[in-house]
């Protein structure tokens, strides 16, 4: 068993948690919970002995085994498998089999096993990264976001492996999903204090919920309980015959516990910029086909029409041609056949990954939405840095210096500023934490226009309630008529089948 006592850490003046004890008990798969900056991955980080507590220990059972992504990744090996291996125990290492199985899991083809690792796409090396550490067989597994790599067929089987793991798991992921899928306890941060609690993301939301409003009661009723004594010693204590009482009473008032209101944690707070448009049809799209290269067809004969209030969402494996459909539709993309027509009053807003590396690293947050809509006032756009929780001097941070969440938040600040019909969005859950994805979610649903969405987060999928779906298969595209649920109930994913 893994016992955490009284584990203290700060950064400066900002204190992410302190006095913190936990065990981790056998077979138990703990999901480590709480908003961006709220130290989720310092605390992951000091239980993998990559950085030290200003206060506490930690003991781990003799010969215990810790496994975790490396913070730098480096490959030895000529080929895939060979390097793969490498994760096995010594004595195991003849078992390739074990490793196999594992690849193919995480959307590695038998064709891929003879390649030089090196020849992978950076995802894909965190994927094999990942095998190594799970063919490890670690007696505790530690996982930082997981899921950010993966698509939605590599994460049903994490969840299905993990679940099935022998050891401990501790592990943060912001896909909802995912974690409600697979752990057996949450510990949360909150307000600098720490709690675990048995069951999913909910069951440790409501209980923060009673216990906050429990405290919160107390509080109340305490300080009634003081103005009323105090009242006692204002009206009294001059008086002759009262006075040894007012003093009694101040000092029971002194000695009483000081309980401070609790603050309002900052959220995300917005809706999107809806351009009214009378149209019935805003996009369509024509037997659309499109390939990088002259022998590798990537998207093949796509057509579909989104009607006005339309929700579309695209899914499948990593490379199957999600994002690059998306840019087809964008017009960032001219298609080889076919072709993608707008409505007469279709305005778009687009969401994109790449677009952060997009972002000028020598702006601050200000210069970069001002210099991108300079007919926007001042004040509008700090209005809309506000809602992204940008708020003060914040809007003259460098985006140089803000982290992945923080640049993900910038761009939805551009899209808020983009007057819009039609949503396009490509994973825009990324190095967003659970509330600000329930935030973003609930935004999507209100919308009055249409949205075209990628993701991999079946949560989100399941959330948005599609009326069309485009399937992305490796070899084709196939247009589904209805939500998720009807999807996996009718087809499923034939990969696996």
């Amino acid at each position: 068993m893994v016992q955490v006592d009284r584990l203290s850490k700060a950064f400066g003046m900002q204190v992410l948690f302190s006095d913190v004890s936990f065990h981790v008990g056998k077979r138990e798969r703990i999901a480590l919970a709480g908003r961006n900056g709220s130290g989720k991955s310092t605390l992951l980080n000091i239980l993998m002995g990559r950085e030290s507590a200003d206060e506490g220990e930690i003991h781990f059972p003799k010969r215990l085994r810790k496994g975790a992504l490396p913070q730098h990744i480096h490959f030895t090996k000529p080929t895939l498998i060979e390097e793969a291996v490498l994760g096995l125990p010594k004595e195991e290492q003849d078992m390739q089999y074990k490793v196999e199985i594992i690849l193919e899991g995480l959307g590695f083809s038998d064709e891929d096993f003879d390649k030089k690792p090196e020849s992978f796409s950076g995802g894909y090396q965190l994927r094999l990264a990942l095998c190594k550490v799970l063919a490890g067989e670690p007696d505790l597994l530690l996982l930082d976001e997981p899921t950010n790599y993966l698509d939605i067929l590599a994460i049903r089987w994490l969840e299905n492996f993990l679940c099935n793991w022998l050891g401990q798991i501790i592990f943060v992921s912001h896909d909802r999903n995912f974690v409600n899928r697979v752990c057996t306890h949450v510990i949360g941060i909150k307000r600098g204090q720490v709690k675990k609690v048995k069951g999913n993301l909910e069951s440790y939301q409501e209980l923060i919920k009673i216990h906050e409003e429990t405290y919160e009661k107390k509080r109340e009723g305490l300080e009634k309980k003081k103005k009323h004594m105090m009242a006692f010693v204002e009206r009294f204590g001059a008086k002759a015959t009262k006075a040894a009482q007012a003093q009694s009473r101040l000092r029971a008032i002194e000695k009483m516990e000081k309980m401070e209101a609790l603050q309002d944690e900052q959220n995300l707070a917005f809706k999107f910029n809806y351009k009214r448009n009378p149209s019935k049809r805003i996009l369509i799209a024509k037997e659309l086909y499109f390939s990088y290269a002259k022998d590798v067809q990537l998207i093949h004969k796509v057509g579909f029409e989104i009607g006005n209030g339309e929700r579309l969402a695209i899914i499948g494996k990593n490379g199957s041609g999600k994002s690059t459909l998306l840019r087809l539709l964008l017009g960032e993309l001219n298609p080889d056949k076919g072709e993608v027509i707008l409505g007469a009053n279709t305005e778009m807003a687009y969401f994109g990954q790449t677009n952060i590396d997009r972002l000028n690293h020598g702006n601050t947050i200000e210069q970069e939405l001002m210099s991108a809509f300079p007919e926007v006032p001042y004040g509008q756009v700090c209005r809309v840095c506000g809602a992204m929780l940008f708020a003060g001097d914040d809007i003259k941070k460098s985006i140089s210096v803000l982290s992945g969440g923080e640049r993900s938040r910038v761009l939805l600040a551009k899209i808020l500023l983009t007057p819009a019909n039609l949503l396009l969005l490509d994973e825009p859950t990324h190095h967003l934490d659970v509330e600000s994805v329930d935030v973003l979610l609930n935004a999507i649903t209100h919308f009055q226009g249409s949205v075209v969405l990628v993701t991999h987060d079946e949560n989100v999928l399941k959330k948005l309630n599609s009326h069309k779906m485009i399937i992305c298969h490796q070899d084709r595209q196939e247009l589904f008529l209805g939500n998720y649920d009807l999807f996996l109930e009718k087809h499923g994913w034939e990969e696996e089948g």
